[in-house]
């Protein structure tokens, strides 16, 4: 009898897991398990419920679309200046940062074998860029607002920042003394599965939009090469 009453109820659950219940959970499990299994991590079984009438995926740029490993692509030092110089100023202001940008521009002045200097009264400026002393020079590496902020005139340098950008580069702009030392165009390259899992998403009806703190240039020029909003 005992023998009979498992058979009978694994019979039950197998075939009709509804009459006790356990279906939904079951299905959670199973959902929320090959979620984890490929890096999808779900919040509980209501977002998951809710997740299928989702009809517009917003994105990160760094980091998901892109490999988040950016590197210095582009350096316009000023007349009379050189890259080096350009790579050892920047370079030796943002060697105490964290930020992917500022790794980018210490790693390229590294490969250049390019000296770098200790730098004094750092200080990052949220949305901006950074600023502080190096070799007694007053130095501020970031984009146009940052140079705003300082009173910095830089319409021509901004014009050919534009051009940069308009090729998915982020640019910064360099200061030293309130002169503009040069351009550093910094690119992320996108991932190798990027472009095909935007074109699974869409043939599944979805809507995508890129959500990014980069600047609006480079965000549509990597949107452009995407296909994406």
């Amino acid at each position: 009898m005992a023998y009979a009453v498992i058979a009978a109820v694994s019979v039950l659950i197998i075939a009709c897991p509804c009459a006790l219940g356990l279906a939904t959970p079951m299905s959670i499990q199973v959902g929320v398990g090959r979620g984890a299994r490929a890096g999808v991590l779900i919040k509980n079984a209501e977002a998951l419920e809710r997740f299928e009438k989702v009809d517009t995926l917003v994105v990160d740029k760094t980091g998901t679309l892109t490999e988040g490993k950016p590197r210095v692509v582009s350096l316009k030092p000023v007349s009379g200046s050189d890259e080096a110089q350009l790579l050892q100023l920047a370079g030796s202001l943002e060697r105490g940062s964290e930020h992917p940008l500022a790794e980018a521009i210490v790693s390229a002045a590294q490969e250049h074998h390019v000296e770098l200097s200790d730098a004094s009264d750092f200080e990052a400026v949220t949305g901006m860029g950074v600023t502080g002393r190096v070799e007694g020079r007053e130095l501020a590496l970031g984009n146009a607002r940052l140079l705003e902020t300082r009173g910095v005139e830089a319409r021509e340098w901004t014009q050919r920042a534009e051009t940069l950008q308009a090729e998915g580069q982020t640019v910064m702009f360099l200061v030293a003394d309130d002169q503009v030392m040069g351009l550093i165009g910094v690119a992320d390259p996108i991932k190798e599965t990027t472009a095909q899992a935007i074109r699974t998403l869409k043939e599944d009806g979805l809507r995508l939009v890129m959500l990014t703190g980069d600047n609006r240039t480079t965000a549509e020029a990597v949107a452009r090469q995407l296909g994406i909003d």
